[in-house]
């Protein structure tokens, strides 16, 4: 992900989500976590070659989680920049979103089956 600041959504990743820097460069940090789910690479923006609007989108980041319930309140309690509530979809997911402060947004998303009636 290319970033303004890698090192203020390094604090984030590795604060609130579990991650550690498994490596740290110029102008990159990579993060991992214990159990390999994902790998995340954090690159400083290079502001004299980005054009907004050209060649980069906005992207979620979304990962699938359990227990989001007791992580919602986790992340509430630590002061994490939520910007979707927890909410039930339809279809069987339980969601929401938060911020990093690069403005990189984050979707955990916990897979629970439909009601049926």
């Amino acid at each position: 992900m290319t970033v303004d600041d890698p090192a203020a959504s390094s604090r984030f990743f590795t604060g609130h989500l579990g991650f550690r820097e498994t490596l740290t460069g110029d102008g990159f940090i990579a993060l991992g976590r214990d159990d390999a789910a994902v790998d995340l690479i954090l690159t400083e923006r290079d502001a004299e070659r980005w054009q907004p609007g050209r060649g980069l989108a906005d992207a979620i980041v979304v990962f699938a989680v359990t227990g989001l319930a007791a992580e919602y309140q986790r992340l509430r309690r630590e002061g994490a920049a939520i910007t979707v509530p927890l909410r039930r979809e339809p279809w069987g997911e339980l969601t929401m979103r938060l911020s990093d402060p690069n403005g990189v947004a984050i979707q955990l998303t916990e897979w629970i089956p439909p009601t049926t009636s």
